[in-house]
């Protein structure tokens, strides 16, 4: 693991915002250190508004998608809102479709099935729309690339209007508005919305256009929050007001879908990493064991008893899921220790068999091994197809775009992305996509990092300092919780394992004359001899709260720790 100390941010600025904010100076850096340099940059981090959300109308094409929107409307026209079968793209159809059915009834909604289907807009969505009387779909999550499928529509007379945020290739569909603010003619002021962020804009210009308010479409915004979550965007800009508004929606007021989804949930308020870890992996169930039809029906279900019907279906699909999970990763596992490929700069691993639907999560786990880019394939209709996940810094989309020959089609992001190819081009792309890899790589890359914040004092941790930095939430990419190094710590004695394995770590640690705080480490218990009899040791951390019997101490989550380089 490199521990890794990001550079203090320049004097002067620090000491401007300082006195800018009235703050001491830890807090100033950390918001430098976040871009944050002026009183009114501040301002808008730690209270921000809804008239910070951008005018919808920038985005290009959004004047063409509303107009065409109206003229469906106005003409009684059947619409079909349609997206892919991931949170992002479930959260999306169940926005716009709810928005649109609040004043219009003749809306049907169409999540592609992930394996007759496979990812993005299908030729069978787009028959089904001609079977049902639809000219017009609005494509949600997905559609970026869908030049044929667009084409294939507007023979039959279907218009498409498409609501991305995937990177287009060097020509767009022919659709009637195209609404991605990472189309290179788009000069929309913020271009990491989530596919449910564009979605959430075009609903904005809807209701503007209708003379309602931003405050009408707040009921909207904890699927926002939730794709927002579960796509891993950054956490900041639009973004962030989204993410912040909505969790209050979640925690106060949310649908009857995702009340039943988080109602047995212990927790009195939820963040936005409860979001991550409780409510997404739910939603995204139903799309990876069943068919994602279901958590467009139960996000847009307002009986909260058959809301509570669904989340139990769901939950069982959950648990499939966790099994299935379970069970492929070890079989992926085995076949890279039987084929030796322990120590490639790539995995790519293949079986007929495995289930396509959890075939993401199992490259994560094998990311979380053996930290190198991963691409996981099973067999899907006549061909393969795959999910894959990259490390910090390395944009796996870039290395799939340079071994493009092998592919079918691909799609995705930096850190993730999906492709299918034929079978027997499967041995060729793999060592080619290892090529690849090895060539663009930097060696550091391929080992874990830790980025650290700032280096405290245990003398500065204090209640006042844990309320700001509570401030600083939602965290997210681009705004994660700050991590924090120390040295010279000791353990008071009490320190131990926990877990049927021993695999974490427990406790109780001063530094100088400084109070105790209990400190716990999952995932560390193999590191206890580091900081048992009272060896000094450094460690890295998060700062969090910790409620037992009704009292809230303050308490370190160690990320990593290791012997006190100074006292060697």
């Amino acid at each position: 693991m490199r521990w890794n100390l990001k550079s203090k941010p320049e004097k002067e600025k620090v000491q401007a915002l300082q006195n800018a904010l009235q703050v001491d100076e830890i807090i100033a850096t950390l918001l430098v250190q976040r871009g944050i340099e002026t009183f009114e940059q501040a301002k808008t981090f730690f209270r921000p508004t809804l008239q910070d959300l951008h005018n919808p109308y920038l985005m290009k094409d959004m004047d063409k998608a509303v107009s065409r929107i109206e003229k469906a409307i106005a003409n009684n026209e059947n619409i079909l809102v349609f997206g892919d079968y991931d949170v992002d793209g479930t959260t999306a159809v169940s926005l716009v479709s709810s928005y649109l059915r609040s004043f219009y009834p003749n809306v049907a909604t169409y999540i592609p099935d992930r394996y007759n289907e496979g990812y993005g807009i299908s030729y069978l969505g787009i028959d089904y729309a001609e079977d049902n009387d639809v000219h017009l779909i609005i494509a949600l999550d997905c559609g970026i690339k869908s030049i044929d499928h667009v084409n294939y529509a507007k023979a039959k007379n279907i218009d498409f209007i498409i609501c991305d945020h995937h990177r287009p290739g060097d020509i767009l569909p022919d659709a009637i508005a195209v609404l991605d603010p990472k189309r290179e003619d788009c000069s929309y002021p913020y271009d990491e919305l989530c596919g449910c962020g564009v979605g959430f804009k075009l609903i904005q210009a809807l209701a503007e256009n209708r003379n309602q308010t931003i405050q009408d479409l707040l009921p909207y915004l904890d699927l926002v929050a939730t794709a927002i979550a579960a796509d891993i965007v950054p956490i900041t800009g639009e973004n962030r007001v989204l993410a912040k508004f909505g969790l209050e929606v979640i925690n106060t007021n949310p649908r009857p879908g995702i009340k039943a989804l988080i109602q047995n949930v212990k927790k009195k308020v939820l963040t936005i990493t409860d979001v991550v870890f409780i409510v997404a992996p739910r939603i995204n169930a139903a799309g990876r064991v069943k068919h994602g039809n279901e958590a467009v029906a139960l996000l847009t279900e307002y009986n909260l008893e058959q809301a509570e019907q669904f989340a139990s279906e769901i939950e069982q699909h959950n648990s499939d899921r966790k099994e299935l999970d379970k069970q492929i990763t070890k079989e992926a596992l085995l076949q890279i220790e039987e084929n030796n490929e322990q120590n490639r700069f790539s995995t790519v691993v293949y079986q007929e068999n495995w289930h396509k639907g959890v075939i993401g999560i199992v490259a994560s786990r094998l990311v979380e091994k053996y930290y190198r880019p991963t691409i996981v394939f099973t067999k899907s209709g006549e061909k393969l197809a795959a999910s894959a996940r990259s490390v910090k810094d390395f944009d796996v989309y870039n290395a799939l775009e340079a071994c493009a020959e092998h592919l079918e089609q691909f799609g995705g992001h930096m850190y993730a992305a999906g492709m299918t190819l034929k079978e027997e081009n499967y041995e060729n792309f793999k060592n080619a996509f290892e090529n690849e890899v090895k060539k663009t790589i930097h060696p550091d890359l391929l080992i874990p990092e830790i980025s650290v914040d700032l280096e405290m004092n245990f003398s500065d941790l204090d209640e006042k300092f844990m309320r700001i930095l509570k401030q600083f939430e939602p965290f997210g990419p681009e705004n994660m919780t700050p991590v924090f190094l120390s040295k010279n710590i000791i353990d008071s004695g009490y320190a131990k394992t926990l877990g049927n394995d021993a695999e974490h770590l427990k406790a109780f640690v001063k530094q100088n004359n400084s109070p105790n705080f209990n400190a716990i480490g999952f995932g560390l218990g193999a590191k206890i001899d580091v900081v048992k009899n009272r060896n000094p040791f450094e460690a890295v951390y998060v700062l969090e709260e910790n409620e037992w019997n009704g009292t809230v101490s303050l308490q370190l989550q160690l990320r990593d720790v290791r012997v006190n380089k100074s006292k060697k």
